[in-house]
């Protein structure tokens, strides 16, 4: 019997393995074009509304967007069989569709009347956001490695028909929203989602049953997690500590934001934030404590997404200097903005990798030392054979290699 090669695509029996590394850049380039997709739609919108809250909200769940993308394609390419990372792709790509659908449902039926293409696609994709939370627990419950006992079975079973029946009715509320004019509301959420009615009132309960179904599952999922703590120990303990830092930090701000009815803007803002901080922990508990061996994709992944969330930050804020404060034509500061994100991309990325390193991948950081001090002392060196013995030195401490030696041509 050969050897299975995990990660790749086999055709076998005329089946094609989907869950393979080709699949998850594919899907990560998707949910990242989706993620990007959103800030034209919101400038149109803007341009319509004169409203400056949907661009700094749509920032907010570019970061969010981002951690799930990343983490998610890494997880997936490294290890195609574990469902973490195709989950994490999956939350994302459901959350931000149902985002970008949004706004475009938005723009066509209340700006455009209804003209634009694709227009009944975006009031179908609206209601998708419910399907990322969904997702979300079962993130949660999964992780390390994606692997539950057989008592499980059932449970996730109807799990996961709760989940499809509460997708075909959100699809059914949609259909029925074909008659009306203006099918989405001023937020972009699906009319009749909310209060399902006539030949839709059956999704009524169902809608109830995914919301009860979702908190248990999440419940669940953190009594697993803390039982399992208690009886870790070591590596697989310190992973879960990190997982319990973003789950905390997700819970807190989801309470905030919905005991505090009346709660200014901002604070709905930090909820993608503190979710982006989910697969922030487990990015770190992989690449911290080495659970599946990919410290520098890791440390790349965190270094690109503060990157990211600085440059989008100072996007926005000099935008809204630009065209708010000194009054400047929007085209205008929409340039600035961009040129000045631009100048600051590769002084940032040194800056932020280098720390990022520090803290993560402490290997690399500390052989990219080695090898800069060893090229300030090769600046004043003369003698060969001390070049040669300082060289072998320096391989030997900054990749540790199981043999080295040097010819020097005469």
């Amino acid at each position: 019997m050969g050897e299975r090669v995990p990660g790749r695509t086999n055709v076998a029996g005329g089946r094609v393995r989907l869950a393979s590394p080709t699949t998850a850049l594919v899907l990560g380039a998707l949910a990242l074009f989706s993620l990007f997709a959103e800030f034209p739609l919101e400038i149109a919108l803007h341009q319509f509304s004169s409203s400056s809250s949907d661009l700094l909200q749509a920032a907010t769940w570019v970061v969010f967007g981002l951690s799930f993308t990343a983490v998610g394609v890494v997880v997936a390419r490294r290890e195609p069989g574990n469902p973490m990372g195709w989950l994490l792709i999956a939350a994302t790509l459901a959350i931000q569709l149902s985002s970008d659908a949004a706004a475009y449902a938005r723009l066509d039926y209340q700006f455009r009347h209804g003209v634009l293409p694709l227009g009944r696609v975006a009031v179908l994709l609206s209601p998708a956001w419910s399907y990322g939370f969904l997702i979300v627990p079962l993130i949660v419950l999964l992780f390390p490695d994606g692997r539950l006992g057989s008592r499980w079975r059932w449970p996730l079973r109807a799990y996961l028909a709760v989940f499809v029946v509460f997708v075909v009715g959100t699809l059914s509320v949609a259909v029925a929203a074909f008659s009306l004019r203006v099918p989405v509301d001023g937020g972009g959420n699906l009319v009749g989602l909310s209060h399902p009615s006539g030949a839709n009132a059956w999704f009524g309960p169902v809608q109830v049953a995914g919301y009860v179904s979702f908190v248990l599952l999440a419940i669940v999922a953190v009594i697993y997690q803390v039982r399992s703590y208690r009886r870790a120990s070591g590596e697989h303990r310190q992973q879960l500590k990190w997982l319990s830092s973003g789950a905390a930090a997700c819970v807190v701000v989801l309470v905030i934001t919905i005991a505090w009815s009346d709660a200014p803007a901002w604070i709905g803002n930090l909820f993608p934030l503190a979710l982006a901080g989910l697969p922030i922990a487990l990015g770190v508990a992989i690449l911290r404590y080495r659970l599946y061996e990919i410290d520098r994709l890791i440390s790349r992944t965190l270094s690109y997404a503060i990157l990211t969330a600085l440059l989008v930050g100072t996007f926005i804020g000099l935008i809204a200097l630009t065209t708010n404060t000194l009054d400047i034509s929007s085209r205008v500061g929409v340039a600035a903005s961009t040129l000045a994100a631009a100048a600051l991309f590769n002084p940032l990325r040194k800056r932020i990798q280098r720390v990022v390193d520090r803290r993560f991948n402490r290997a690399r950081y500390d052989a990219e030392a080695t090898v800069a001090a060893f090229t300030a002392r090769l600046r004043d060196a003369v003698e060969i054979d001390a070049i040669r013995a300082d060289l072998l030195d320096v391989v030997n401490r900054a990749v540790q290699p199981t043999h080295a030696s040097i010819w020097i041509k005469q």
